[in-house]
């Protein structure tokens, strides 16, 4: 795959000084591990509306059923609609992108638990999405979409990492020209990694794709495929699942292996599952195997290589 990935970003997450305090919120990993794989796109909101740096800082008030977005020192001053009508323009053009980080706690890029005042200002509740991000997740629901902050947390990162990787495989798939066996042999590719996140849901979304002759329209079918695709990704993998993944992987193997190989795969395995080795130490016994007798199948899963093995996003689990 090719490593310009598109990838939206808060533009102060990339170290540029366009918060409202004249600052940024330099995000490491996306600045040093991810920028090597990707191609960011940065957008300012609150700056591409014509606000200056520093400015007054923003905030989202609840009133007569709406939320607004209004100056935190000067409830006169509104820019809601502004921030809305710039939103729904500019993500209509962001189709391509495979996936988007936004800054947390923004009152216009924040994905949740975002401050919402009263009009009054007495009261806030952390309940809030802020503009921009909730015309993203409206536009685009399929987008893996994370925050700054929670993007520190090692099974959060892997997990958008993986999708975004995902979603810019079937992209470039689409673009290529969709046909019923293009669809087929992608699902194929990931049906050991669906495994890790959800069975029941792995079983469901096997059905659909069973069932792709049934559609008119294979574009139709693609779109529901998508979203029902990363839909089932948003489930974390569990130590649990990949240890039945693994299992069935070690199935592969039962007639060239001797009875010691054999051993030691499964004790690697179980040690895995009791949470004494990490996910790469069996990941990478396999792989050894697959090597030395190889299997097609086996050959073409994602689930072996989800991402450039240099983002060491294995190393946690």
């Amino acid at each position: 795959m090719s490593d310009q990935i598109p990838v939206g970003i808060s533009a102060c997450l990339l170290g540029d000084n366009v918060r409202f305090d004249g600052g940024h919120k330099r995000l490491a990993f996306a600045v040093e591990q991810l920028a090597p794989y990707v191609r960011f796109e940065a957008v300012c909101p609150e700056m591409a509306i014509g606000l200056p740096t520093p400015r007054p800082a923003l905030r989202l008030v609840k009133g007569a059923g709406e939320v607004m977005l209004r100056h935190s020192n000067n409830a006169t001053i509104d820019v809601t609609q502004a921030m809305q009508q710039f939103s729904e323009k500019k993500i209509a053009a962001l189709n391509h992108l495979c996936g988007y980080i936004v800054c947390a706690k923004s009152p216009s890029c924040g994905m949740e638990r975002v401050r919402v005042y009263s009009e009054k200002g007495d009261s806030a509740r952390k309940s809030g999405v802020g503009l921009f991000t909730a015309e993203l997740l409206r536009q685009m629901p399929w987008l893996p979409v994370e925050e700054d902050g929670r993007l520190t947390d090692p099974m959060l990162r892997e997990n958008f990492v993986e999708r975004v990787f995902a979603l810019y495989e079937l992209n470039m798939l689409w673009k290529k020209g969709l046909t019923r066996g293009r669809l087929m042999a992608f699902h194929s590719r990931y049906k050991l990694s669906l495994l890790a996140h959800s069975q029941p849901e792995y079983r469901e979304l096997g059905r659909f794709v069973a069932a792709m002759d049934t559609w008119d329209s294979l574009e139709d079918f693609a779109v529901e495929y998508r979203s029902r695709l990363m839909t089932l990704l948003t489930h974390k993998t569990t130590r649990r699942n990949h240890t039945n993944v693994l299992m069935h992987v070690q199935g592969y193997f039962r007639r060239q292996l001797s009875s010691p190989q054999r051993q030691e795969l499964t004790q690697l395995i179980d040690r895995y599952r009791q949470g004494i080795q990490p996910l790469l130490a069996p990941i990478t016994l396999l792989k050894h195997y697959m090597a030395e007798y190889p299997d097609s199948y086996l050959a073409e899963q994602r689930y072996f290589e989800p991402y450039p093995e240099a983002l060491r996003l294995r190393y946690g689990h």
